[in-house]
């Protein structure tokens, strides 16, 4: 029977282009009619018979379809209508030369929207060209930044993320390193090589800084002490068995989140030497000592912990002198001035202070509110100025004879960590959350980024950077986060602020 069969093959070609229109979604033309769009419902109701969104469901979606259909309907009509009178105006203005005096108030008012609508594409395309040529600009600076940023070597052991770092101020030039995996270490700048490592604290180091004058460090631990040790390190002769140093093509912040994992699994430098037992304790602390450094002269000490105070010690016997309280909650950092008896203290409440020892019969404190979120660092610059980083991402410098407000302030896309300041060039190095090291002067200029991409720089969140002032160093800048290791980096101080 070829009618019932064509019937057939009719009914079913019917059904699949029904079911088609179940699972597409078209846009129908803009001068489609009452009539078109009740059937067009109707198709679609009909073709959705196997859909598994609930009728009402179903119905609500295509009375929504259907005024979107009509706003799109009305705005097309609108457009036309502004195009003929546009097209009229300017017929009639080619025609008489200028704008008729009795013009009705219709063609004026057309005429300033339009002339609104000229002037702000005009000012959207100088914005675009200034960002197009600020970002030219930003990239050409970046690829001669690379030309004096370079990185030197890496310092690769610890089994844990890295909280701080410092360089010691007698000879041997060491580099220290405090980890969260309860150790500190001592490595040889030049080759990279462990040379010694504390064991002594039994949670996680979170601060060393070395004696001014002595073989001597200060580490400040989970363990609510803080340890003064005393170290004995010959330095290597032999070269490095390889170098490091690799220049990036570009500073794209490629995502290489795991390519640590690896590393991490394996154990400290097995031929490095242990030190377990500490020269001197210090304690008093309800709570984690977060950090600590040396008064000027090396006879005192101070630490910063989590129980909201700061506390002076007398490094020779040990006991507590004084216990600097007032911050509302958790303390951040310590720091000391390298020339004077003044220290800074920062803290999650917002604020930082100074605390003034330099008159033995009075202790005077001043307290800063210039952050918005935790000040997680604030140090002491060779002349009288206070650097501050904060959560809120800002960094502000401060001037110690007028602190009511700062002298400069920097702004970042990122919360920053524990900032140091180069004593000869006085250049603000800023470890970042988001991995990057970026460097400013005390004018709040920026100078560079450190180098970054997916084989060089940090893979985790750079957590504190530090200067090392000695000419004889293969580098004078290093930065640690929580990829588990430090890496030193040369930089052209000079010929950064000769490029701003």
């Amino acid at each position: 029977m070829p009618v019932e069969s064509g019937s057939s093959a009719g009914a079913a070609a019917r059904q699949a282009k029904q079911k088609r229109k179940s699972h597409s979604l078209s846009i129908r033309r803009t001068n489609s009619t009452e009539q078109e769009r009740s059937g067009l419902q109707r198709d679609m109701l009909e073709g959705q018979q196997d859909s598994k969104l609930p009728p009402s469901l179903r119905t609500n979606l295509l009375d929504l379809f259907t005024q979107i259909e009509r706003e799109f309907e009305n705005l097309y009509v609108e457009n036309l209508e502004l195009r003929r009178e546009m097209e009229t105006l300017n017929e009639r203005l080619s025609a008489d030369g200028q704008t008729a005096e009795g013009a009705d108030l219709a063609k004026g008012a057309l005429k300033t929207k339009a002339s609104h609508s000229t002037s702000q594409l005009s000012q959207k395309l100088k914005t675009t060209y200034k960002a197009s040529t600020s970002k030219i600009v930003s990239s050409f600076k970046a690829t001669t930044s690379r030309a004096v940023c370079q990185l030197v070597r890496e310092y690769v052991g610890h089994r844990d993320g890295i909280w701080d770092l410092s360089v010691s101020r007698t000879q041997p030039v060491v580099l220290g390193t405090a980890s969260a995996d309860h150790s500190a270490m001592l490595w040889s700048i030049e080759t990279g090589r462990c040379l010694l490592r504390y064991a002594g604290h039994q949670g996680s180091v979170n601060s060393i800084k070395f004696h001014p004058t002595e073989q001597m460090a200060l580490t400040a631990s989970g363990d609510q002490t803080a340890h003064i040790w005393r170290y004995m390190v010959q330095l290597p002769t032999s070269p490095p068995a390889a170098d490091v140093t690799q220049q990036t093509p570009c500073e794209d912040d490629a995502d290489s989140s795991d390519k640590d994992e690896a590393d991490g699994e394996a154990e400290g430098p097995s031929e490095c030497p242990s030190l377990r037992v500490a020269s001197t304790t210090l304690r008093s602390h309800q709570g984690v000592v977060i950090a600590a450094d040396w008064l000027v002269g090396g006879k005192q000490a101070v630490t910063a912990s989590w129980d909201r105070a700061a506390n002076l010690y007398d490094v020779e016997t040990s006991e507590l002198v004084h216990s600097l309280t007032g911050h509302d909650q958790e303390l951040t950092h310590c720091c000391t001035h390298p020339t004077q008896r003044l220290v800074v203290t920062s803290s999650r409440d917002t604020t930082f202070r100074l605390w003034d020892f330099r008159d033995p019969s009075i202790h005077s404190v001043n307290v800063f509110q210039g952050h918005t979120d935790t000040v997680t660092s604030a140090v002491f610059t060779a002349g009288d100025n206070v650097v501050s980083g904060s959560d809120d991402r800002t960094v502000k410098v401060w001037d110690l004879k007028n602190m009511r407000s700062p002298i400069a302030t920097i702004r970042t896309d990122s919360a920053v960590n524990r900032v140091s300041v180069s004593v000869t060039q006085r250049i603000i190095a800023l470890p970042h959350d988001n991995r990057q090291v970026r460097l400013f002067d005390m004018g709040g200029v920026r100078l560079a980024r450190l180098p970054q991409s997916n084989r060089t720089g940090h893979r985790r969140m750079v957590c504190c950077s530090a200067w090392c002032e000695e000419d004889t160093a293969c580098c004078n800048l290093f930065t640690c986060g929580f990829d588990r290791q430090a890496i030193g980096w040369s930089i052209n101080a000079a010929a950064l602020l000769q490029e701003k």
